[in-house]
């Protein structure tokens, strides 16, 4: 199933990808930017990426209007994009722990997120680091715990 994704009016406008002077308009300029890229992420069940993904991703690469997004921060490598937080992601993962009847499982990191099980969970394909943030607030609740199994990590739902 393709995945299509509507750009905001703001995209097809050269400036949207220039740091604007005026604070008034920066701060709506940003708002926008912040609600294009979750969007865009969420669609894609994208929760991290590299400045190199970045620079080739139509998110930041308009190619019509051959303008891109400039960074300020030349020394990062990837960043998180949370369109969900850690404690929402571990309210998911655990509505369908208590739904299913696994309660008291164990199950690897990577059978939560590559599972057949949780194929048409929206937490389904999610990257390890936001699942641990995840799976943190969840032990921090007294509903989980992070574990070491044979084969890495996994978690025991209470």
């Amino acid at each position: 199933m393709a995945m299509s994704f509507e750009w905001p009016w703001q995209y097809r406008f050269p400036p949207f990808f220039t740091l604007q002077p005026n604070v008034d308009t920066r701060q709506k300029q940003l708002a926008a930017w912040c609600s294009l890229v979750l969007s865009f992420c969420r669609l894609h069940k994208q929760s991290s990426m590299t400045v190199m993904e970045a620079q080739e991703s139509p998110l930041f690469n308009n190619v019509k209007l051959q303008r891109n997004l400039e960074w300020l921060d030349k020394n990062k490598s990837s960043f998180l994009i949370m369109w969900r937080r850690p404690e929402e992601w571990g309210k998911l993962i655990y509505q369908w722990v208590s739904r299913s009847g696994q309660n008291n499982s164990v199950f690897t990191l990577y059978e939560l997120t590559n599972g057949e099980d949780t194929e048409d969970e929206e937490f389904h394909g999610l990257d390890e680091a936001t699942l641990l943030r995840a799976l943190q607030a969840l032990q921090q609740e007294h509903k989980a715990e992070i574990i070491t199994v044979s084969d890495g990590r996994g978690v025991k739902f209470f």
